[in-house]
């Protein structure tokens, strides 16, 4: 076993859903002991910057029934089980959320909380912005409000793979 290593030894799924499964693992450490795990599985998701050709950001406003709270983020989606590449992913929830296409830009992926959950948040940044003649609808469940922000005069963000995001579009 490797020094890091936590071999499973049993697991149970305890939760199937939609959106996420949960399990519950008996692992052993690599010092032999055993200790249990409480697991959160998830396809994964995708977060998209989009700047307009003047430099705006585009953020949509949504409650967030998890954290009880009305939120402004970056246009984002999970990937569905079909979707075999994350662009694919990013170009589909850009054109549902804002209506929108453009040439799209690897900035990171990353684990949102590795201690217990393997989503994995792939960021992409969207320029040469151009309006969908005929879009995709919106997901019957979102209700989403489409603004556009000087970089310096964004509302105040809390969520991770927005602050991220814009992380990397400062650094450039």
């Amino acid at each position: 076993m490797k020094k890091f290593e936590e071999k499973t030894i049993d697991r149970k799924y305890i939760f199937n859903g939609k959106v996420i499964k949960v399990a519950y693992d008996k692992v052993k450490l690599p010092s032999g002991e055993e200790v249990s795990r409480e697991l959160v599985f998830h396809n994964g998701a995708v977060g998209i910057l989009p700047v307009t050709k003047d430099g705006k950001i585009c953020l949509v406003k949504q409650y967030r029934k998890a954290c009880e709270e009305t939120l402004w983020e970056i246009p984002a989606g999970k990937i569905e089980k079909d979707e075999t590449n994350t662009l694919i992913t990013a170009k589909r929830e850009l054109e549902e959320e804002i209506q929108m296409t453009g040439d799209f830009e690897f900035l990171t992926s990353f684990y949102t909380s590795p201690g217990f959950c393997n989503e994995k948040i792939t960021l992409y940044k969207a320029t040469n912005l151009e309006k969908v003649i005929n879009p995709r609808p919106m997901d019957a469940d979102e209700n989403l409000e489409i603004e556009f922000f000087d970089i310096n005069k964004l509302p105040k963000i809390i969520d991770a793979k927005t602050l991220i995001a814009i992380n990397y579009l400062n650094k450039g």
